[in-house]
């Protein structure tokens, strides 16, 4: 019986009052009590013993129990509830409670742990993004107070100095626009509306619009041979647009002369596509990889700042995959180059 998982009160009151009769009745027939005296002493035993050791666990030990349960589920039951808990439902063995504390207990290390480390994204994020912000307005506010203290009346230097101030203005513009981007795409705001078409249609469409930053670099567009098959997905087109666009023109700054950005696509298992968009470039330690999809992180700080962006390109790229309730990766080598890939659901077409 005390093995039993499931020992109720009263189960576990019988047994402790039957231990005590049987000792008390013992004791009568060592004293020389007679049978029935000695019946009559196991009765009156059994019962006081049963009923009071009844009452001390459920008064006190279980209604210790109970507010155990208040704590950790926050709840307060009604009257109908607790008559049902009480007298219909089985009470829960202590065995069964401090596995349940356990959990809770568990659950509330991982909340702790998930605080902490939000904590820290918190700090840094607001690190970053106060830098993010200076660099632009810092240097805006050097050009004009130059201007201001006489550079103006020089027109060799105003017009040099009002480009970088503008070149600046624009930059702080895309970064507060990509933060609204993002902010968008987690708080739900932003809706994901699928539509059917050929990928590589659009991967050829996006080739075009940046074919101009690319000739300034040499850089070859391509799709990869054996993936210039039409593959129709649905998805939201001006969104994987965006995530292209970035991709791409990643591919395009951190490209090396005369490199090449290859786009490759694969049908996967009748349900998804892959995309992938690979390149020549200078690719990134491996260290990186597993945190490149952070706001504002960057292999090398000086470098991507020469090379312009806002740091928030491939966070909004894993934010709008992930919209789609897809996935996206990614693999790279120093001095070999990097591929970026991306799951897609398959158009309903393809299966005919």
């Amino acid at each position: 019986m005390l093995k039993a998982k499931n020992l109720s009160p009263q189960k576990l009151a019988a047994f402790t009052a039957f231990i005590l009769s049987v000792v008390m009745a013992l004791g009568c027939l060592v004293i020389g009590a007679t049978l029935k005296e000695t019946l009559i002493a196991f009765g009156l035993t059994f019962l006081v013993a049963y009923f009071l050791y009844l009452y001390t666990l459920q008064n006190f030990i279980y209604r210790k129990i109970k507010l155990i349960y208040k704590f950790i589920y926050q709840t307060k039951a009604s009257k109908r509830e607790e008559f049902f808990n009480k007298n219909i439902l089985p009470l829960k063995t202590i065995e069964e409670v401090s596995e349940d504390v356990e959990k809770w207990a568990f659950q509330k290390r991982e909340e702790l742990e998930n605080l902490r480390r939000n904590e820290a994204f918190r700090k840094e994020f607001l690190l970053n993004l106060s830098h993010e912000l200076k660099t632009p307005i810092f240097a805006v506010q050097g050009y004009i107070h130059t201007l201001l203290d006489g550079a103006i009346d020089d027109p060799q230097v105003n017009k040099t100095f009002l480009k970088n101030a503008t070149k600046n203005i624009d930059r702080l513009c895309r970064l507060i626009d990509d933060l609204d981007e993002i902010s968008k795409l987690e708080s739900g705001e932003m809706t994901i509306n699928k539509e059917q078409f050929v990928i590589q249609d659009l991967i050829r469409d996006v080739f075009d619009t940046l074919s101009i930053k690319a000739k300034q670099k040499d850089i070859k567009f391509s799709i990869k041979k054996g993936c210039e098959a039409p593959i129709m997905v649905n998805a939201d087109k001006e969104k994987i647009r965006q995530v292209l666009i970035n991709l791409i023109e990643n591919s395009v700054k951190y490209g090396k002369q005369e490199g090449q950005t290859i786009a490759s696509v694969y049908n996967m298992d009748g349900k998804r596509a892959l995309v992938e968009i690979s390149d020549t470039g200078i690719g990134m330690a491996e260290e990186h990889l597993p945190r490149v999809f952070e706001r504002f992180y960057r292999t090398d700080r000086a470098r991507s700042r020469d090379i312009g962006g806002t740091g928030l390109g491939l966070a909004i790229v894993k934010h709008i995959v992930e919209a789609h309730d897809q996935t996206i990766n990614v693999r790279s080598k120093v001095e070999v180059g990097s591929t970026f890939g991306f799951t897609l659901e398959l158009g309903r077409e393809i299966y005919l």
